[in-house]
Protein backbone atom coordinates (compact mmCIF):
# COMPACT_ATOMS: atom_id res chain seq x y z
CA UNK A 1 0.00 0.00 0.00
CA UNK A 2 1.35 3.78 -0.82
CA UNK A 3 4.28 2.46 -2.82
CA UNK A 4 5.14 5.07 -5.40
CA UNK A 5 5.96 3.84 -9.04
CA UNK A 6 9.06 4.18 -9.38
CA UNK A 7 10.11 2.27 -6.06
CA UNK A 8 7.95 -0.63 -7.83
CA UNK A 9 9.50 -0.32 -11.18
CA UNK A 10 12.71 -0.80 -9.67
CA UNK A 11 12.07 -3.70 -7.21
CA UNK A 12 10.14 -5.34 -10.20
CA UNK A 13 13.58 -4.87 -11.80
CA UNK A 14 15.35 -6.39 -9.64
CA UNK A 15 13.08 -9.44 -9.10
CA UNK A 16 12.90 -10.15 -12.84
CA UNK A 17 16.98 -9.84 -12.86
CA UNK A 18 16.94 -12.14 -9.62
CA UNK A 19 15.04 -14.59 -11.50
CA UNK A 20 17.18 -14.94 -14.34
CA UNK A 21 19.95 -14.80 -11.87
CA UNK A 22 17.72 -18.03 -10.21
CA UNK A 23 17.30 -19.53 -13.96
CA UNK A 24 20.75 -19.25 -15.08
CA UNK A 25 22.15 -20.78 -11.57
CA UNK A 26 19.59 -24.07 -12.49
CA UNK A 27 20.85 -24.31 -15.97
CA UNK A 28 24.42 -22.81 -15.93
CA UNK A 29 25.46 -22.30 -19.31
CA UNK A 30 24.86 -23.64 -22.70
CA UNK A 31 22.79 -24.09 -25.97
CA UNK A 32 20.37 -26.34 -24.82
CA UNK A 33 17.94 -26.84 -21.36
CA UNK A 34 19.91 -28.27 -18.60
CA UNK A 35 23.23 -27.57 -19.69
CA UNK A 36 26.07 -27.23 -17.29
CA UNK A 37 29.28 -26.10 -17.35
CA UNK A 38 31.71 -28.92 -17.01
CA UNK A 39 29.37 -31.63 -17.66
CA UNK A 40 27.41 -33.44 -20.16
CA UNK A 41 24.01 -34.15 -20.24
CA UNK A 42 23.23 -37.56 -20.44
CA UNK A 43 19.71 -38.32 -19.64
CA UNK A 44 17.19 -35.91 -19.26
CA UNK A 45 13.39 -35.42 -19.30
CA UNK A 46 11.66 -31.85 -19.43
CA UNK A 47 7.80 -33.82 -19.30
CA UNK A 48 6.92 -30.97 -22.06
CA UNK A 49 4.19 -33.64 -23.54
CA UNK A 50 0.63 -32.18 -23.59
CA UNK A 51 -1.86 -32.71 -20.85
CA UNK A 52 -2.77 -36.18 -19.95
CA UNK A 53 0.26 -37.63 -21.78
CA UNK A 54 2.15 -40.42 -20.16
CA UNK A 55 5.56 -40.93 -20.02
CA UNK A 56 7.95 -41.14 -22.71
CA UNK A 57 8.20 -45.00 -22.91
CA UNK A 58 11.70 -44.60 -24.71
CA UNK A 59 12.91 -42.97 -20.93
CA UNK A 60 10.41 -44.72 -18.13
CA UNK A 61 9.19 -48.08 -17.57
CA UNK A 62 6.58 -49.09 -14.33
CA UNK A 63 6.54 -51.42 -11.77
CA UNK A 64 3.12 -52.89 -11.53
CA UNK A 65 1.48 -54.68 -8.54
CA UNK A 66 1.21 -54.80 -5.17
CA UNK A 67 3.21 -56.71 -2.78
CA UNK A 68 4.06 -54.54 0.25
CA UNK A 69 7.30 -53.60 -1.61
CA UNK A 70 9.70 -55.30 0.67
CA UNK A 71 8.20 -51.89 3.48
CA UNK A 72 4.88 -53.16 4.22
CA UNK A 73 3.50 -50.02 1.89
CA UNK A 74 -0.41 -50.47 1.09
CA UNK A 75 0.33 -49.38 -2.67
CA UNK A 76 -0.98 -51.30 -5.43
CA UNK A 77 1.38 -49.66 -8.24
CA UNK A 78 -0.31 -49.03 -12.18
CA UNK A 79 1.17 -48.20 -15.36
CA UNK A 80 -1.46 -45.98 -16.78
CA UNK A 81 -2.34 -42.04 -16.85
CA UNK A 82 -4.55 -42.40 -14.04
CA UNK A 83 -1.43 -42.25 -11.76
CA UNK A 84 1.29 -40.71 -13.99
CA UNK A 85 0.57 -38.53 -16.24
CA UNK A 86 2.69 -34.97 -17.43
CA UNK A 87 0.31 -32.44 -16.28
CA UNK A 88 0.92 -29.85 -19.67
CA UNK A 89 2.44 -27.53 -17.88
CA UNK A 90 6.13 -28.73 -18.55
CA UNK A 91 5.72 -31.38 -15.29
CA UNK A 92 5.34 -35.09 -14.45
CA UNK A 93 2.18 -35.87 -11.86
CA UNK A 94 2.41 -38.92 -9.76
CA UNK A 95 -0.74 -39.29 -8.38
CA UNK A 96 -1.41 -41.76 -5.06
CA UNK A 97 -5.55 -42.15 -5.01
CA UNK A 98 -7.87 -43.58 -2.07
CA UNK A 99 -9.74 -46.01 -4.14
CA UNK A 100 -13.26 -47.80 -3.36
CA UNK A 101 -12.93 -50.92 -2.10
CA UNK A 102 -15.13 -51.93 -5.11
CA UNK A 103 -13.17 -50.70 -7.90
CA UNK A 104 -12.80 -54.49 -10.08
CA UNK A 105 -10.21 -52.85 -12.03
CA UNK A 106 -8.05 -52.52 -8.95
CA UNK A 107 -9.38 -55.62 -7.04
CA UNK A 108 -8.84 -57.53 -10.06
CA UNK A 109 -5.33 -58.15 -9.10
CA UNK A 110 -4.87 -57.74 -5.53
CA UNK A 111 -6.31 -57.31 -2.38
CA UNK A 112 -6.17 -54.89 -0.05
CA UNK A 113 -7.07 -52.57 -3.22
CA UNK A 114 -7.59 -49.55 -1.24
CA UNK A 115 -4.81 -46.85 -2.69
CA UNK A 116 -3.01 -46.83 -5.76
CA UNK A 117 -0.02 -45.00 -6.96
CA UNK A 118 3.17 -44.90 -9.82
CA UNK A 119 6.71 -46.03 -9.76
CA UNK A 120 8.56 -45.18 -12.92
CA UNK A 121 11.85 -46.57 -13.65
CA UNK A 122 14.64 -46.55 -16.05
CA UNK A 123 15.92 -50.20 -15.30
CA UNK A 124 16.68 -51.91 -18.66
CA UNK A 125 16.56 -48.01 -20.38
CA UNK A 126 19.16 -46.45 -18.62
CA UNK A 127 21.76 -46.29 -16.06
CA UNK A 128 25.12 -44.76 -15.31
CA UNK A 129 28.15 -45.08 -13.08
CA UNK A 130 29.07 -41.77 -11.56
CA UNK A 131 28.13 -38.37 -12.14
CA UNK A 132 25.02 -35.96 -11.21
CA UNK A 133 21.67 -36.85 -10.72
CA UNK A 134 19.06 -34.34 -10.34
CA UNK A 135 15.37 -33.56 -10.07
CA UNK A 136 13.57 -30.85 -9.14
CA UNK A 137 10.27 -31.63 -7.30
CA UNK A 138 7.34 -30.68 -5.05
CA UNK A 139 6.24 -33.17 -2.53
CA UNK A 140 2.84 -33.94 -0.90
CA UNK A 141 2.41 -34.10 2.27
CA UNK A 142 0.55 -35.89 4.62
CA UNK A 143 0.46 -38.82 7.19
CA UNK A 144 1.46 -42.10 5.37
CA UNK A 145 3.14 -40.69 2.19
CA UNK A 146 6.33 -41.31 0.85
CA UNK A 147 7.56 -39.80 -1.94
CA UNK A 148 11.15 -40.87 -3.30
CA UNK A 149 13.84 -39.70 -6.05
CA UNK A 150 16.55 -42.63 -5.91
CA UNK A 151 18.85 -44.74 -7.41
CA UNK A 152 19.15 -48.67 -7.03
CA UNK A 153 21.76 -50.82 -8.78
CA UNK A 154 21.48 -52.44 -12.11
CA UNK A 155 23.04 -55.87 -10.70
CA UNK A 156 19.77 -56.25 -8.71
CA UNK A 157 18.66 -58.80 -9.97
CA UNK A 158 22.01 -60.59 -10.08
CA UNK A 159 23.35 -59.67 -6.44
CA UNK A 160 20.20 -58.56 -4.79
CA UNK A 161 19.54 -55.54 -2.14
CA UNK A 162 21.42 -54.30 -0.26
CA UNK A 163 24.20 -56.03 -2.22
CA UNK A 164 23.42 -53.88 -5.35
CA UNK A 165 23.75 -50.60 -3.46
CA UNK A 166 20.71 -47.78 -3.50
CA UNK A 167 21.70 -44.04 -3.04
CA UNK A 168 18.73 -42.39 -1.76
CA UNK A 169 18.73 -38.61 -3.61
CA UNK A 170 15.69 -37.51 -1.77
CA UNK A 171 12.67 -39.26 1.01
CA UNK A 172 10.48 -37.36 2.83
CA UNK A 173 7.47 -38.71 4.99
CA UNK A 174 4.37 -37.11 4.69
CA UNK A 175 4.52 -36.51 8.48
CA UNK A 176 7.33 -34.49 8.72
CA UNK A 177 6.68 -31.68 5.74
CA UNK A 178 9.98 -30.03 6.87
CA UNK A 179 12.48 -32.98 6.48
CA UNK A 180 14.05 -34.34 3.53
CA UNK A 181 16.64 -37.14 3.82
CA UNK A 182 19.63 -38.61 1.80
CA UNK A 183 20.77 -41.97 2.42
CA UNK A 184 22.64 -44.92 0.88
CA UNK A 185 21.90 -48.88 1.82
CA UNK A 186 24.55 -51.45 1.35
CA UNK A 187 25.81 -54.74 2.94
CA UNK A 188 25.64 -53.98 6.67
CA UNK A 189 24.08 -50.59 6.70
CA UNK A 190 20.53 -51.18 5.30
CA UNK A 191 17.35 -50.37 6.30
CA UNK A 192 17.32 -48.28 9.74
CA UNK A 193 20.70 -49.23 9.93
CA UNK A 194 21.23 -47.40 6.41
CA UNK A 195 24.01 -43.73 6.42
CA UNK A 196 21.58 -40.63 6.08
CA UNK A 197 21.37 -37.35 6.40
CA UNK A 198 18.29 -35.17 7.05
CA UNK A 199 18.23 -31.58 5.48
CA UNK A 200 15.59 -28.87 6.25
CA UNK A 201 14.98 -25.50 4.89
CA UNK A 202 16.00 -21.91 6.29
CA UNK A 203 13.27 -20.77 8.88
CA UNK A 204 12.01 -24.74 8.58
CA UNK A 205 9.81 -24.18 5.83
CA UNK A 206 7.99 -27.14 4.76
CA UNK A 207 8.83 -29.38 0.81
CA UNK A 208 5.41 -29.33 0.25
CA UNK A 209 5.00 -25.46 -0.68
CA UNK A 210 7.82 -25.10 -3.41
CA UNK A 211 9.84 -26.89 -5.61
CA UNK A 212 13.23 -27.63 -4.75
CA UNK A 213 16.58 -29.30 -6.68
CA UNK A 214 17.51 -32.56 -5.33
CA UNK A 215 20.72 -34.20 -6.62
CA UNK A 216 23.94 -36.33 -5.94
CA UNK A 217 26.79 -36.16 -6.89
CA UNK A 218 28.39 -39.27 -7.53
CA UNK A 219 32.28 -40.32 -7.76
CA UNK A 220 34.57 -43.03 -7.27
CA UNK A 221 34.62 -43.51 -2.91
CA UNK A 222 32.55 -40.63 -2.54
CA UNK A 223 28.87 -39.55 -3.00
CA UNK A 224 27.51 -35.49 -2.63
CA UNK A 225 24.02 -34.75 -1.80
CA UNK A 226 22.73 -30.89 -2.23
CA UNK A 227 19.72 -29.28 -1.78
CA UNK A 228 19.06 -26.49 -4.09
CA UNK A 229 22.36 -26.22 -5.47
CA UNK A 230 23.88 -26.17 -1.84
CA UNK A 231 26.16 -28.83 -0.63
CA UNK A 232 24.44 -30.88 2.55
CA UNK A 233 25.86 -34.13 3.22
CA UNK A 234 29.14 -36.30 2.22
CA UNK A 235 29.62 -39.83 2.37
CA UNK A 236 33.05 -42.09 1.59
CA UNK A 237 34.08 -45.84 2.60
CA UNK A 238 35.24 -44.38 5.82
CA UNK A 239 32.20 -43.53 6.99
CA UNK A 240 30.80 -47.63 6.64
CA UNK A 241 30.44 -49.67 9.75
CA UNK A 242 33.50 -51.87 10.24
CA UNK A 243 33.45 -55.01 7.98
CA UNK A 244 31.05 -53.36 5.54
CA UNK A 245 31.99 -52.65 1.78
CA UNK A 246 31.31 -49.94 -0.77
CA UNK A 247 29.22 -51.06 -3.57
CA UNK A 248 28.84 -47.94 -5.06
CA UNK A 249 31.16 -48.49 -8.26
CA UNK A 250 28.30 -50.25 -10.83
CA UNK A 251 25.57 -48.49 -13.19
CA UNK A 252 22.81 -47.47 -10.99
CA UNK A 253 18.98 -46.92 -12.45
CA UNK A 254 16.59 -44.20 -11.48
CA UNK A 255 13.46 -44.49 -9.59
CA UNK A 256 10.34 -42.27 -8.79
CA UNK A 257 7.76 -43.12 -7.11
CA UNK A 258 5.19 -42.19 -4.33
CA UNK A 259 4.54 -44.80 -1.73
CA UNK A 260 1.43 -44.72 0.65
CA UNK A 261 1.94 -46.49 3.76
CA UNK A 262 4.52 -48.64 4.77
CA UNK A 263 7.14 -49.18 8.24
CA UNK A 264 9.02 -45.95 8.32
CA UNK A 265 5.92 -43.53 7.21
CA UNK A 266 3.26 -45.50 8.88
CA UNK A 267 -0.24 -45.76 6.82
CA UNK A 268 -2.65 -42.91 6.36
CA UNK A 269 -4.89 -41.75 8.80
CA UNK A 270 -7.92 -39.33 8.51
CA UNK A 271 -6.15 -36.28 7.98
CA UNK A 272 -4.51 -37.31 4.88
CA UNK A 273 -5.82 -35.83 1.63
CA UNK A 274 -6.01 -37.70 -1.18
CA UNK A 275 -5.27 -37.15 -4.31
CA UNK A 276 -1.97 -36.69 -3.21
CA UNK A 277 0.82 -35.16 -5.70
CA UNK A 278 4.05 -35.95 -6.44
CA UNK A 279 4.93 -32.83 -9.09
CA UNK A 280 8.31 -33.31 -10.74
CA UNK A 281 9.47 -30.42 -13.24
CA UNK A 282 12.49 -32.36 -14.57
CA UNK A 283 15.22 -35.65 -14.21
CA UNK A 284 18.54 -34.84 -15.41
CA UNK A 285 21.73 -36.88 -15.41
CA UNK A 286 25.50 -35.76 -16.30
CA UNK A 287 28.37 -36.76 -16.42
CA UNK A 288 31.52 -35.18 -15.29
CA UNK A 289 34.18 -33.73 -18.52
Amino acid sequence: MGMNRTRLAALSLLSFLALIGLHSTAQQSGSRLGEREGWTLTFQDEFSEPYNTSVDASKWGFEFGANGWGNNELQFYTNTRRNAIQDGSGRLLIRARQEPKDTPYVCAYAMPCEYTSARLLTRGIFSQRYGRFEARMRVPVGQGLWPAFWLLGANFAEVGWPQSGEIDIMENIGREPTLAHGTIHGPGYSGAQALGTPVSLASNARFTDGFHVFAVEWQQNEIRWYLDFQLYATHTPKDLPQGSSWVFDEPMYLILNLAVGGDWPGNPDQTTAFPANLLVDYVRVYTKN
